[in-house]
């Protein structure tokens, strides 16, 4: 059984999104720009983060507005371009957390950018590498035994191992695709997930197999249906195990 979880939250991609999350999360990763987010959401996510004692990571994406960052874009730019572009994206985080004498706690990509780093020796190379630039000892939350963990590893970069209470995985440990039925959990789902791996550490892939996975580190998306309430359950649950609910 866990002794002890941080619990994470995209945050910052549509307005409003962190007020029912932040009491109940101890990360938050706060949208950049490229998938949504971005401008004034940013700012007001970031602030609320921090008056909630919520530490705070990057959340870069492919720029794809249109489809919220969930189509996966590494063919259509060098991996100069993509440097760059995640590059800007997490120094938009870093100044807001700078003028409030804060500091980017992690790094964790987005959609199609989170999916294809996972399986992808060049994007996971690419993302690493914006990541020192932008962040210097900085880590990334990714799958456990994904390619990022490994290229991190080989780089000498910090990784966090993460799991999804609301997201159905595949028998490799990679999450089911969203175009999928059934890749996204509901609420009772969600909540039956985290405690299987609160109290185990293994989980039912999609294809129906029992599949371990170690984290440090549990996420729920904020427009996951009920997410504050599924949260507020899962922590629930943790306390009732004497799992301690605190920041990797």
């Amino acid at each position: 059984m866990l002794l002890a979880i941080d619990l994470n939250a995209d945050l910052g991609e549509t307005e409003g999104d962190y007020l029912a999350l932040l009491p109940l999360i101890t990360s938050a990763n706060v949208a950049c720009g490229g998938h949504a987010g971005g401008g004034e959401l940013l700012i007001e996510t970031v602030i609320s983060a921090l008056a909630h004692n919520v530490q705070v990571g990057a959340h870069p994406s492919y720029p794809d507005r249109e489809n919220f960052g969930r189509i996966s874009m590494k063919k259509q730019f060098s991996g100069e371009q993509l440097i760059q572009i995640i590059v800007e994206q997490i120094n938009a985080v870093k100044l807001e957390l700078g003028k409030h004498g804060a500091s980017v706690s992690h790094i964790k990509a987005h959609g199609a950018l989170y999916n294809d780093a996972m399986v992808d020796v060049s994007v996971a190379e690419t993302l690493v590498q914006a990541c020192v630039l932008a962040a210097k000892d900085i880590p990334l939350f990714g799958l456990p035994g994904s390619t990022l963990e490994q290229v991190c590893k080989e780089q000498g970069v910090a990784f966090i191992a993460e799991g999804f209470m609301d997201r159905a995985y595949n028998d490799n440990g990679t999450l089911v695709s969203r175009t999928l039925p059934g890749s996204v959990l509901n609420h009772a789902e969600a909540a039956k997930q985290a405690e299987e791996l609160i109290r185990s550490g293994s989980i039912t892939s999609y294809q129906g197999n029992p599949l371990a996975l170690k984290i440090q580190t549990l996420c729920v998306h904020a427009d996951t249906p009920d997410a504050a309430q599924t949260v507020l359950e899962v922590r629930e649950l943790l306390e009732s195990h004497q799992v301690e609910i605190s920041r990797f």
